[in-house]
């Protein structure tokens, strides 16, 4: 089932949506909280966005622009102001498609049908894992947070990337270092340690503190 996002602060227009779309089997999420669109984006993890561009605290270009920086997902905005800067504006922004208020339903389902053909019929999603702000890429492998890229060693993206799918779970050491080193060569336990001490001074530089705490005696664990 595909995943759709509205964000639509007209939650008249947005419920409308959400229901037309239930009726083409599209699991829906409109967005709570403007302060926090790459949050909730990352959270629920859509196939495609509807996003306006009148939006309270950032307009939609702001969040587009944003989303762009992490994601490829497609974004159909919808807006009153459908004048051909807007529309150009949009698309300069990153976005895949425009249509004006007010639209109908039928038309709009049409295009978002269209374009997730489009979109996954050749290609997999790439998914993006969240944790207090941070940002990882699973498709290309870097980590983005504030704004910054972060660089990661393979063996670092590695481990974030297992701790980060099992985000609240501990991860005991032999996982990470059956996930980091898949051969039957012995590895000393210290070179683990060496890589996670790497990773964290990294971390912790960036401003991410203690974002992998030590379960003493059992492992490691995002939460």
């Amino acid at each position: 089932m595909y995943r759709l996002f509205i964000v639509e602060d007209d939650m008249g227009i947005a419920n409308a949506v959400k229901e037309a779309a239930r009726m083409w089997e599209l699991e829906t999420h409109i967005a709570v909280n403007f302060h926090e669109i790459l949050t909730e984006y990352a959270q629920f993890q859509p196939h495609i966005i509807l996003l306006d561009v009148a939006l309270p605290f950032f307009n939609g270009y702001h969040w587009c622009q944003e989303l762009r920086k992490i994601s490829k997902v497609p974004i159909i905005f919808i807006s009153s102001a459908s004048d051909n800067m807007n529309i150009i504006m949009a698309m300069n922004m990153g976005a895949d498609d425009f249509i004006a208020k007010p639209f109908d339903q039928s038309v709009l389902m049409a295009k978002i049908q269209a374009l997730l053909r489009r979109t996954y019929d050749f290609s997999d999603t790439v998914p993006v894992l969240w944790h207090r702000g941070a940002f990882l890429n699973t498709g290309n492998g870097t980590l983005r947070y504030k704004d910054e890229d972060i660089t990661l060693t393979k063996n670092e993206y590695k481990i974030l990337l297992c701790l980060m799918e099992n985000k609240g779970r501990i991860v005991s050491r032999e996982k990470l270092m059956e996930r980091l080193w898949k051969t039957e060569t012995f590895i000393d336990d210290n070179t683990l340690t060496v890589n996670i001490n790497r990773l964290r001074k990294k971390l912790d530089a960036a401003g991410l503190e203690n974002f992998i705490v030590t379960k003493f005696g059992v492992g490691y664990i995002v939460e």
